[in-house]
Order: C-alpha cells, then structure tokens, then sequence
C-alpha cells in the first residue's frame, strides 16, 4: 500500500516586539496643604489642654486674618500624652504634653511663605508638612499617557527599521503601568520669625508608562 506524502504544517508563531514607552508633563503646584502644630507642656492634662487651646485659637485667626477661608482649614489630629524625660538613666514622669494640628489649604501658593510666618509669629511651634498638589492631575496625566503612546510606537518603530523587518509593527497589547507617585513635600521646625521664609516649589512631573506588544 502506497501513501502519498503528507506535508506537516509547522505553527504559526508570532513575533512580537515589547517595549516601554514614558510620559511626563511638567506643571505647577495650583495649591498647597501645610500642617501647622501647636504642641503644649503642663503639670496636669487640663493646665496643657488649656494653654494649648489658647494658642492655636489665636494662629487660626490670624490665618483667617490672610483672607484663607474658613473651609480651608481643618483638624489633623490632637493627642494627649505622658510626659517623661530621662534623669540618671530612669525615666521621671513630667506632667502631659498636648499637640493639635490642623492643615491649612492655600490656593495663592506665592503667599505660602507668609502663611508659615504669620502661624509661627502667633504660636506654632512646627510645621510638620508642606504638601503641593494639582487641582485637576488628570488632565496633566492624559496628556503624559499620549506621549507615552508616542513613545512607545516610535521606539517599535526604529527597532524594526534597525533590524529591517519587512512588515510595520502593528500594536497587539496596551498595558497602562500604574506607578506611586512620590508626593513633593517639606518639613521644617520652628522658623525664625525675623525671617521671611522663602517657598520654592518649583515645577510637579506628572508621569505615565506604558507597555506595548508589538507583533511583526
């Protein structure tokens, strides 16, 4: 008995290119969230309490006296605690220490500095933060993404124009790669209120990446 020959197909299997592709827009902070403390040292809870009290009554309203408004001031956190200190290597209980802080939205980022000033100047004794933020990131992002996109097709591109693939990469697969964004911020102590203190915040980077698979 004959047979013909049969000719075994081999799979098709398909070549693909994978690369990353960066974004980033570059913009300025449209405002900035600072956390102001006042924190107070008493024999009792009720004598910190009170003190602490007073004071951080009076750097509120002298914030209120910059024209901030009064939605864009809020309680952080406010903790009463022991207070010890350590004397021939034993630890001796002080009295209490009390901490509020609040944080304080400022949409006129140039008047930052006077903010911190004007807090210190009427009892804060720290500035535990300076955050600056963007009002609308996803526009900024979107505008990342794209030349992303971009930059992920031309590098496809001169990969295949380099190793003179005969047909165009064509895009198979878009993964979004979501990344944590380092937060821009600062930490100070007290500042010393004979100086005007200086707020650079410079310029934020909104970034994106993508991975693109390419097939050829």
């Amino acid at each position: 008995m004959y047979y013909t020959n049969v000719g075994q197909q081999t799979p098709h299997v398909p070549r693909v290119i994978v690369v990353t592709g960066n974004g980033k827009v570059m913009a300025k902070a449209s405002y900035v969230q600072l956390q102001v403390e006042v924190s107070t040292q008493g024999k009792n809870a009720q004598d910190a309490q009170q003190e602490n009290a007073m004071i951080m009554n009076r750097v509120i309203q002298s914030i209120l006296a910059l024209h901030i408004p009064k939605e864009h001031i809020q309680t952080a956190s406010y903790n009463i605690a022991p207070h010890y200190e350590f004397e021939n290597s034993k630890q001796v209980f002080k009295g209490y220490e009390v901490t509020n802080a609040i944080t304080v939205k400022v949409t006129e980022t140039n008047q930052v500095g006077l903010v911190l000033d004007t807090a210190v100047q009427n009892g804060a004794n720290r500035i535990s933060s300076i955050h600056f933020n963007i009002e609308n990131t996803d526009a900024y992002y979107q505008q990342a993404l794209s030349l992303a996109l971009h930059n992920a097709q031309m590098k496809a591109k001169t990969i295949a124009e380099t190793m003179r693939l005969p047909i165009q990469p064509q895009p198979i697969e878009i993964i979004e790669e979501h990344e944590i964004e380092p937060v821009l911020y600062r930490s100070m102590s007290t500042v010393d209120s004979t100086i005007s203190t200086p707020i650079e915040q410079g310029q934020m980077t909104i970034n994106a990446t993508v991975r693109v698979k390419f097939q050829y």
